[in-house]
């Protein structure tokens, strides 16, 4: 069953594209007329690009993937933030930050120093510091946090990108092209789907449209982290049957290792008094003898 039905794509406006004379001969493919002077998208295809979309998505969350979701214009921040938050993806819904992706080790640098002024409020480093260095911490932890602070848990490259409106996000889809990392898109009528890799066809100005497009998307990852738990659970509880014999075998030789060392104290104690009564016997023997040759002398 599909995670959007056409009637909800209907009631979201995510048909409605720009005009014609802004349109993208590209995206021909997925226009079904014109109407009123803009173009009207084939929703029966944005509702099958979806579910094609999902499948994928759900596939690479049920191995552990991440996926950065972008999107900076006003209508995609808050419903981006509040559904990649609540799967545990990371997102950007400020100005996106050039070379986030190409030169991600300087933005990891730029991560760590917002850990540092966390551990330094902690430790009570920060207390110690005069009031103009406090100020000065303060306003780059407020920019750092703005426009880094949703991909803080991003300790490496993501493995896809979904991007909100691809004619704002130019930048962000040239990086992941460069590095080849693929991009899902939300793609209007007057953008060029030639630079995705999987396309969704839709209205990408309708708060409703984006927001429900997105949180398919989203119970696609979550139903593939799900799998993703349980399939972890299971190697570990197989790893832990083939541990557990070796572990007996290994106790069982130690019991043998502590009685061999008893049994071997109790055979040299045993020769030892064999030995013992051997020489009171011999000194017996010889007594009677070495009486005799005392009295003869």
């Amino acid at each position: 069953m599909s995670l959007v039905s056409f009637d909800q794509l209907l009631e979201a406006g995510a048909h409605f594209g720009h005009m014609p004379r802004k349109w993208n001969p590209a995206m021909a493919p997925y226009i079904f007329m014109e109407r009123n002077g803009i173009h009207i998208i084939d929703l029966h295809k944005t509702v099958a690009k979806i579910d094609e979309c999902a499948e994928i998505i759900k596939n690479m969350a049920s191995s552990g993937k991440k996926i950065l979701f972008v999107g900076t214009k006003r209508q995609a921040k808050e419903p981006i933030a509040e559904l990649a938050k609540s799967v545990g993806m990371p997102y950007v819904t400020e100005r996106w930050p050039g070379g986030m992706l190409t030169n991600f080790p300087t933005i990891r640098k730029a991560v760590k120093k917002m850990g540092q002024i966390d551990k330094m409020r902690e430790d009570g480093t920060y207390n110690n510091l005069s009031k103009r260095e406090r100020l000065q911490l303060d306003r780059q932890q407020a920019k750092l946090d703005k426009n880094l602070g949703s991909i803080r848990d991003m300790n490496r490259l993501p493995n896809a990108l979904f991007v909100v409106d691809v004619m704002r996000e130019h930048i962000a889809i040239r990086e992941a092209q460069r590095l080849g990392i693929p991009v899902f898109a939300i793609v209007d009528t007057n953008a060029n789907p030639r630079d995705i890799d999987y396309v969704i066809p839709a209205n990408d100005d309708s708060t409703q449209a984006i927001e429900l497009i997105v949180s398919a998307m989203c119970q696609a990852i979550n139903e593939g982290q799900v799998e993703y738990k349980a399939i972890k659970a299971e190697k570990e509880a197989e790893e832990a049957a083939e541990l557990a014999p070796s572990g007996r075998r290994q106790r069982t030789g130690a019991r043998r290792e502590r009685i061999r060392p008893a049994n071997a104290e109790g055979e040299r104690d045993e020769e030892a008094t064999e030995t013992v009564e051997e020489v009171a016997q011999t000194a017996e023997e010889t007594a009677p003898a070495n009486e005799e040759a005392a009295n003869q002398q």
